[in-house]
C-alpha cells in the first residue's frame, strides 16, 4: 500500500523503547487476519476457487507454476512458450509476478499452485501490514498502537481485500512502504549512494510484482517531494544512483515489455475505468459493515474507493485538524485530494451515471505509454496510502480522536472472502498418465482450450503440471488484429469456435469436410500430440464433437485421449 510518509518539522519521532514482544503481537494479529480474509480457502485449498473472479484466480495459480517452471527448467522468464502455443505469451506484458512466484518456486513445487495461491494471499496481507507498521514506528509514530492501525489499514483495505478476490498482485504491496521510506530518507544521511542504491533494488522489486503500483507510488512520492521544494535538492544526488541501479537491472525487461515478442500498445478497455465519488461512501462488500447490495447498487467495479463513510468524512476532518501541526498531514490531504480527482478517470460517472464530463485523464495523449496500460480506478492507492498516514498521526497526536479512528476502522474489518468448489485435474494429468502421450515440453490439446470462459478448468491442468507441457490459445493479454490489447490469442481457431457453439447451445453439429480439415490444420500448427477431455457425460457432445475428426477415443483413468 503506498503510505506517503515524510517526517514532522524538526527531529525525527523515534518510538518510545517497549518490548520486542509488541512487534511479534502485532505481526500475529496481522497474519490472524490474513487467515480470515482466506478461511474457506483454507478449508480445503487445493479445491477451492474464487466465486468473484475465477478466472484470474486460476492465471494467477497458473503464474505460480510459471516462476516454478522457470527455476527448474531455466529459459527467459520473461516470456513463455507453455501457453499459446506456437506464439508464446509476453510474461511482461501481462502480469508476470515473478517478484513472488520466484520466491515461493519451492513451496509450488512441494504443495502445488493451489496451496501456494491461498498462503500467498495470507502473506501478502499481513506482509504488507507488517512492513507498513513497521515503516510507521520507525520514522512517523511514536505509539506503536498508532503504526499498528495504520499498518492494518494498509494491509487489509477495502481495495486491497477486494482484489484479493483473484488478484493477489494488487494484494502484495509489501514493498511499496520501504519504497516510501526510502524515497523520503534520501538525502537525509551522508551515506547517498547506499541509499540510493537500496531504493534502486526495492524499485526493480516493485517492477516485478505490479507495475501500476509502482507508477502510482512514484508519482504521490514525486508530488510529495514536489511540496517540499527545499528537501527536493538534497535527493538529487542519491536519485541518480537509484536511476543508475534500476536502470541497469531493469532496462531490458522494460524493452521486452513493450518490444518483445507478443506486446501490445495499450489496453483501451481498461482505461476509462475510473472511481465514482460515491463510491468513497459506500462499505465494502467483504467487510463487517458491508453486503452484497451496496454492491449491487454500484456495480460490478473495483472498491479501491469504498472506504464507507464513517471513514471518509473522518480523513477529512483529521486533514483540516492535523493541517497547521503537520507537514506530513498536509502533504497526505494533497495528494489525498489530487489523486481523488485523477482517479475518477477520463469520463465522470457519479451515483452508476454517466455524467458525460471530461475528467482530467482525458487530456492524456491516447498513446503515453504505460498510462495506457492502467486502469484509472488504480491511482486510489495513493488516496488509501494517505489515509493510512493520517489514521496513524491522529491517533498518535490526537488522544480525543481516537474512539473516532477505532469506529470508522471496525467497519472496515474484512469477512472471509467468497469461495467455490473447484475440481482438481483429471487423474490423467495429476498422475502424469499424460506422459505416454505426450513428450515433455510437447503440446497437449486441453478440450475446451484454456480460455477465460469456457478453458478456465483446462488452464487449470497447466498449471497443476506445472507446465510439463504447453498448451494452446489461453487466458492472458495480447496483440489484437490493431496491435491493440485484447484478452486472448490473435490466432482464433476453428476448433474453439466449434467448441463454443456446442457449450452454448448443447447440441454438436455434423461436421463438414471443410471443418475436419480446419481442426486438423488447428492441432497440426500447435504441434499437437494428443487432445484429452475429461471422461465426464457432461462432455458427450464435445466427444462426438472430436470423435468426427479423429475417431473413437481411448480412455486414459478420467480422461478421453484422442491422439492425430
Amino acid at each position: 500500500m503506498t503510505v506517503l510518509l515524510e517526517r514532522a518539522p524538526g527531529r525525527a519521532v523515534p518510538a518510545a523503547p517497549e518490548p520486542k514482544k509488541t512487534h511479534l503481537v502485532a505481526f500475529t494479529a496481522y497474519l490472524a487476519l490474513g487467515v480470515v480474509v482466506m478461511w474457506r480457502f483454507l478449508e480445503a485449498p487445493g479445491e477451492r476457487v474464487s466465486s468473484h473472479l475465477p478466472a484470474d484466480h486460476t492465471w494467477f495459480e497458473w503464474l505460480l507454476a510459471h516462476g516454478a517452471h522457470v527455476l527448474l527448467h531455466g529459459g527467459n522468464p520473461l516470456f513463455s512458450a507453455t501457453q499459446n502455443t506456437p506464439y508464446g505469451v509476453n510474461m511482461m506484458a501481462n502480469t508476470s509476478v515473478l517478484g513472488v512466484t520466484l520466491p515461493l518456486a519451492p513451496l509450488t513445487w512441494l504443495a502445488g499452485p493451489r496451496v501456494t495461491y491461498v498462503v500467498w494471499l495470507i502473506l501478502a496481507t499481513a506482509g504488507t501490514a507488517a512492513t507498513t507498521y513497521w515503516v510507521l514506528q520507525r520514522h512517523v509514530v511514536r505509539s506503536r498502537v498508532a503504526a499498528f492501525a495504520g499498518g492494518a489499514l494498509a494491509g487489509f483495505a477495502p481495495g486491497v481485500i477486494h482484489h484479493a478476490n483473484g488478484q493477489p498482485n494488487f494484494v502484495s504491496n509489501f514493498v511499496l512502504p520501504l519504497i516510501v521510506a526510502a524515497v523520503f530518507r534520501l538525502g537525509a544521511t551522508t551515506r547517498w549512494v547506499r541509499d540510493g542504491a537500496i531504493l534502486g533494488l526495492l524499485v526493480t522489486w516493485q517492477l516485478f510484482i505490479n507495475e501500476e503500483l509502482l507508477l502510482v507510488t512514484a508519482l504521490a512520492c514525486g508530488l510529495g517531494t514536489l511540496l517540499r521544494p527545499r528537501n527536493a535538492l538534497t535527493k538529487l544526488k542519491p536519485l541518480g544512483v537509484t536511476a543508475l541501479v534500476a536502470g541497469a537491472l531493469c532496462a531490458y525487461p522494460i524493452w521486452f515489455q513493450f518490444h518483445g515478442p507478443q506486446t501490445f500498445i495499450g489496453m483501451p478497455a481498461f482505461t476509462t475505468w475510473g472511481e465514482d465519488p460515491v463510491t468513497y461512501l459506500t462499505f465494502p462488500r467483504d467487510s463487517l459493515a458491508g453486503s452484497p447490495a451496496g454492491e449491487a447498487a454500484q456495480g460490478g467495479i473495483e472498491q479501491n474507493s469504498w472506504y464507507g463513510w464513517p471513514l471518509t468524512l473522518l480523513l477529512i476532518v483529521l486533514v483540516a485538524v492535523l493541517w497547521r501541526r503537520s507537514v506530513a498531514a498536509r502533504v497526505a490531504g494533497c495528494v489525498a485530494v489530487i489523486f481523488a480527482v485523477l482517479s475518477a478517470g477520463p469520463v465522470v460517472r457519479i451515483a452508476g451515471e454517466n455524467t458525460g464530463h471530461r475528467g482530467l485523464l482525458a487530456h492524456l495523449p491516447e498513446h503515453l505509454p504505460v498510462f495506457n496500460l492502467m486502469m484509472p480506478s488504480r491511482l486510489t492507492y495513493a488516496v488509501t496510502g494517505a489515509a493510512v498516514l493520517l489514521v496513524a498521526l491522529a491517533w498518535d497526536r490526537l488522544k480525543p480522536s481516537r474512539v473516532f479512528v477505532a469506529a470508522a476502522l471496525l467497519p472496515l474489518l474484512p469477512t472471509p472472502l467468497p469461495a467455490m468448489p473447484e475440481r482438481p485435474a483429471p487423474a490423467f494429468v495429476t498422475s502424469g498418465a499424460w506422459r505416454e502421450y505426450v513428450q515433455p515440453g510437447g503440446t497437449l490439446v486441453p478440450v475446451p482450450l484454456p480460455s477465460n470462459w469456457l478453458g478456465r478448468d483446462s488452464l487449470g491442468w497447466s498449471a497443476q503440471a506445472r507446465q510439463e507441457f504447453t498448451v494452446p490459445e489461453g487466458y492472458f493479454l495480447g496483440p489484437g488484429p490493431d496491435g491493440k490489447g485484447q484478452m486472448g490469442t490473435t490466432h482464433p481457431s476453428r476448433l474453439t469456435q466449434l467448441v463454443t457453439g456446442v457449450q452454448m447451445s448443447g447440441k454438436t453439429p455434423e461436421l463438414t469436410a471443410k471443418d475436419k480439415a480446419a481442426v486438423r490444420a488447428d492441432v497440426a500448427n500447435w504441434h499437437g500430440e494428443a487432445l484429452a477431455m475429461r471422461a465426464d457425460q457432461s462432455n458427450a457432445g464435445l466427444r462426438y464433437l472430436i470423435a468426427q475428426v479423429y475417431g473413437d477415443p481411448v480412455t486414459v483413468r478420467d480422461a478421453w485421449v484422442w491422439q492425430p
